[in-house]
């Protein structure tokens, strides 16, 4: 039994991301408009100072003005309709795999929990740990969130996870496809490439990582030469 982290994006689905995919979603049902548009254009400049190149992650502004329980409402409809079939079908079975030997499942992901939430209930993922966007009385803002676990932060999120759940992240495995998940992935005892972009397969040959190829069912792995340092 140990914790393993999955994350979202590129690793668990393919294809264009989970948010600009929600945020064409709302566009076609006309719940975005002009507004939305308009802050997310200006969040990058905006918040650019504070948190630089990761400012194009921390962009939610399209949900700017949007009440919450509305969002959460089409994040549902969104994810069993338009999500839950673009999952890779090798993590399928490996988040099948994972739940017979008992270990413990959860989705780590910096996309907003109202994504996060309804896919890891459709996925039977007991646990999920993603962004909490910027709101006020019910209603988003143009903030950046006010939890974002990405890069350092993720780490720090998994570390989190371990000590509640009583286990160790030496013992843990976590699916990640780019090199913004690599604190995490020199982290646990077992990382996993999914798909990797061009630097994280590089890195994953050069330290023995499986490489998991999440649109076929195949799989390369050498054992690690030595033990991964935590960070």
């Amino acid at each position: 039994m140990a914790l393993v982290l999955i994350d979202l994006d590129g690793t668990l689905i393919g294809g264009l991301s989970s948010e600009p995919s929600f945020f064409g979603f709302l566009l076609r049902r006309g719940i975005v408009g002009r507004c939305q548009i308009g802050a997310s254009m200006t969040f990058v400049p905006r918040a650019w100072a504070d948190h630089g190149l990761q400012a194009f992650k921390k962009n939610k502004a399209f949900l700017s003005g949007l009440p919450v329980s509305t969002v959460r409402e089409q994040a549902e409809i969104f994810v069993l309709t338009r999500l839950l079939p673009r999952v890779r079908g090798p993590m399928r079975e490996r988040i099948d795999l994972h739940r017979r030997q008992g270990d413990t499942l959860c989705l780590l992901t910096g996309a907003g929990d109202f994504i996060a939430g309804p896919l890891a209930d459709l996925l039977d993922i007991p646990a999920f740990c993603a962004a909490r966007c910027a709101s006020e009385n019910g209603v988003f803002t143009a903030a950046a969130p006010h939890y974002h676990p990405i890069g350092a932060e993720k780490l720090a999120a998994a570390r989190q996870m371990a000590d509640e759940a009583g286990e160790s992240l030496a013992d843990a495995t976590a699916y990640g496809d780019s090199a913004h998940d690599l604190a995490l992935l020199r982290a646990v005892g077992r990382p996993v490439a999914v798909n990797p972009g061009r630097a994280l397969r590089r890195i994953a040959r050069q330290q023995g990582w499986e490489i998991l190829d999440g649109r076929k069912h195949t799989a390369s792995h050498r054992p690690p030469a030595q033990p991964q340092a935590q960070i």
